[in-house]
């Protein structure tokens, strides 16, 4: 494997007028000023995803929202066995080693109800599930009424009907459990929001369902407050890629990372109002050289191959905020922690084997600066030369943020040899006075200072990289 080569070339001066309405619309119809005071604050929109080994006082300074695969087959044998919540079969009982730790630092949990092994890929669905219909009902509401948020215990305010099931089940099977479970986990807890498993508003997968199948339907609308999308910036096999993993930059438009989110809203819109959109994964993978040396089976064969820690750390924040952005309520990332494994998803840790890497730092940075301000508007999207959003404080207008970055990037099987484009950009129109301008964080510590310098009291000079800095304006 070549060396990386981090340095950065493609340096010019550019100079955008940043103004009080975006000049582009269409871009930025997800992101007016009207809808501003309506989003969430980033440390109630920021998740990650964990499970068993998960360890709330690490995690807790990147987010405080986690999404939790609880597997039924952990819970009983098979669909119809006696329901022991908390206690499972493989002697784990989840108040005890998992839900109630993690409450108790101070996380909110959401709760996948995961079929596993009773579910898509695996053999005998329909078969599993037959004449299970009442069974059903009866864990859904046991497992709202005791981890609900007014439920026994209240250690779980969502709980989600399934992962990713696709088209890889019996879709009127599937859609039986999924109304008799929906019943049962409102009937267990009123309070409880209730997700759908992976839908994308096109034709189904093998991972995602079509929304228009029936979350439709007059009898499934009411049942469900959440529609679920995972989405991963990957791209389709071609002539210069050789498999369906590697993945692109956030911005990117030849890749349907956004598209696929931006689908879902719209058909929310139209035919689901009032329902919340969340993204409850997305990520991307980075490992280390060494590992890559150990790549074996499709993943060597097929060329598998993950970004660069640094790469990892950009595109995850600025996902974070392409997905701020959007009208979605939630986007939690994938995942707490790998093993150094070179293959798809086993390497889009936040640590690896449990110490921090590059993205860790960058994205407690993106939360300790912006967990208590909420979007606010686009400022510039100039695609292939400078993105700046704007946020601001929950409780303090005088508190604003504008974010800039260079949107560019590259594909991570082109990564080899790669230099990051840096240029000199000025930004006027400010509502505030600059304060401070921090670069992206990389290691422990504080965030180092990036370069800028005053033009005006409206107005700054810097230079941007493919890592967001965050200016700190005050009115």
């Amino acid at each position: 494997m070549k060396k990386i080569v981090l340095g950065l070339i493609s340096i010019s001066t550019l100079s955008f007028l940043s103004c009080k309405t975006p000049d582009n619309k269409e871009k930025t119809a997800a992101g007016t000023e009207d809808s501003a005071s309506n989003k969430p604050l980033m440390k109630d929109f920021m998740g990650i995803n964990g499970h068993f080994h998960f360890k709330p006082a690490l995690y807790g300074q990147v987010c405080r929202l986690v999404r939790n695969y609880h597997n039924i087959d952990w819970d009983v044998n098979k669909p119809g066995d006696s329901i022991t919540i908390p206690n499972t079969i493989n002697n784990i009982n989840w108040k005890r080693d998992v839900y109630g730790p993690w409450k108790q630092g101070g996380f909110e949990t959401d709760i996948c109800m995961q079929f596993a092994k009773f579910g898509g890929g695996h053999d005998g669905f329909i078969e599993k599930w037959k004449g299970q219909e009442q069974w059903s009902y009866n864990y859904a509401k046991a497992m709202a009424a005791y981890y609900g948020p007014s439920g026994t215990e209240k250690l779980a305010t969502s709980f989600e009907i399934d992962n990713e099931p696709g088209r890889r089940v019996d879709l009127p099977v599937f859609r039986n459990l999924f109304v008799q479970m929906a019943k049962g986990l409102r009937d267990g807890d009123p309070k409880a929001k209730i997700v759908t498993p992976t839908v994308h508003a096109r034709t189904a997968d093998d991972y995602s369902q079509d929304v228009h199948s029936f979350y439709a339907d007059a009898d499934v609308l009411p049942l469900y407050d959440v529609l679920n999308v995972h989405t991963y910036a990957t791209l389709p096999k071609s002539g210069n890629n050789p498999n369906s993993w590697n993945r692109t930059w956030p911005e990117d438009t030849t890749a349907i990372y956004q598209k696929v989110v931006q689908e879902t809203i719209d058909w929310r819109n139209s035919t689901a109002p009032g329902k919340e959109v969340w993204v409850t994964e997305f990520g991307y993978d980075a490992c280390t050289p060494g590992a890559m040396q150990h790549r074996k089976d499709w993943w060597e064969k097929l060329d598998w191959q993950g970004h660069t820690d640094l790469q990892q750390a950009q595109y995850l924040v600025r996902s974070f905020l392409a997905f701020a952005k959007m009208d979605i309520e939630r986007a939690y990332l994938y995942y707490y922690n790998d093993d150094d494994e070179a293959s798809f998803h086993a390497a889009s840790g936040l640590t690896r084997k449990f110490e921090p890497k590059m993205s860790f730092h960058a994205v407690r940075q993106l939360y300790e600066t912006l967990g208590n301000y909420r979007f606010s508007r686009i400022v510039k999207e100039d695609y292939g030369q400078l993105y700046v959003y704007e946020f601001k404080h929950g409780s303090d207008a005088n508190n604003i943020i504008w974010v800039a970055w260079s949107p560019t990037g590259v594909k991570s099987h082109e990564k080899d040899g790669y230099q990051p484009r840096e240029a000199r950009v000025t930004l006027t129109d400010m509502p505030g006075k600059a304060v401070s301008v921090k670069a992206m964080s990389t290691a422990a510590g504080e965030a180092p200072d990036a370069a800028w310098e005053q033009q005006g009291d409206h107005s700054i000079s810097l230079t941007i990289g493919e890592g967001p800095a965050y200016i700190l304006l005050k009115k």
